[in-house]
């Protein structure tokens, strides 16, 4: 999964990574599906919504027709798809906007009826059909966006933002490309606390340490290092916890800047979600 991390990095690092981020018997990466509710303000969030259930995806491995209960786990935590006023999608890829949609007799429509969708333009673009749906890079892409994109728009909830943009009094999107065109964070500020919610800028806490590697997912990943540097420093000087998108085991930490680089700091006491 990380082309340009040599086997040494991993073993240095063996004691924290293994068992929650590296199955060391087996040289994987373990990582989770993450999606976030935020409250506040009397307003409701979902960040990223997860594969979706039972999609057409072939040759995307367990995405292809896989099981998912993200509804009904939100349900069950108090938060059904009415009650969402905004949803987050961080980047457009598979699995981090599939539960944007159900399927209504045949149709899709949003699964959030009440929401505004806050998408990255460069990614509508890049994935939309005017550049070919992610220039055939991957054939599933074209269903991706055709399922769980177009319908919102077609529905008009979506809303397409560039740069910088400002959801609510706590809650700010940031672009941070190069893992997508328009890959993006989400920066919490509620009184004195902080945090970024950075999608697929950081795949596995690998990547704290070394910030240079990247997922063999990226488009750019020169530009993804730079986002993911740049990303890194303001947790670490605002004292940030960071919360990526698809960690195993504890699913948030702070950053410490250490030398010329950064460290693992404070895990936050989350488990592992599923989308």
């Amino acid at each position: 999964m990380f082309p340009t991390a040599p086997a040494g990095l991993w073993e240095e690092h063996a004691e924290w990574l293994v068992p929650d981020h590296w199955r060391r018997a087996e040289d994987r990466t373990v990582v989770a599906l993450q999606s976030w509710v935020l409250r506040g303000g009397g307003q409701t969030v979902v960040i990223d919504t997860g594969v979706g259930h039972d999609r057409d995806r072939p040759g995307m491995g367990p995405f292809h027709r896989g099981r998912s209960r993200l509804l009904a786990l939100l349900g069950e935590a108090g938060v059904p798809p009415e009650s969402v006023d905004f949803v987050v999608n961080t980047h457009l890829h598979v699995d981090h906007v599939g539960w944007n949609t159900v399927d209504a007799g045949g149709e899709w429509v949003p699964s959030f009826p009440h929401a505004t969708y806050l998408i990255p333009a460069a990614d509508d673009a890049h994935y939309g059909p005017a550049q070919g749906y992610g220039h055939g890079r991957q054939p599933a892409d074209r269903l991706v966006y055709e399922d769980s994109v177009a319908p919102v728009h077609r529905a008009g909830q979506s809303l397409l933002w560039e740069g910088t943009h400002r959801v609510n009094d706590f809650l700010t999107l940031e672009s941070a490309p190069g893992h997508t065109p328009g890959s993006s964070v989400a920066r919490l500020a509620s009184g004195g606390d902080r945090a970024v919610f950075v999608g697929d800028l950081v795949h596995s806490p690998v990547q704290i340490v070394a910030p240079c590697h990247h997922s063999n997912s990226c488009l750019d990943p020169a530009r993804a290092a730079r986002s993911r540097h740049r990303v890194l420093a303001r947790a670490a000087d605002e004292r940030a916890l960071l919360v990526p998108g698809h960690f195993g085991g504890p699913g948030a930490l702070e950053v410490r800047r250490a030398g010329g680089g950064f460290t693992l700091g404070a895990w936050a006491a989350f488990g592992p979600g599923t989308g």
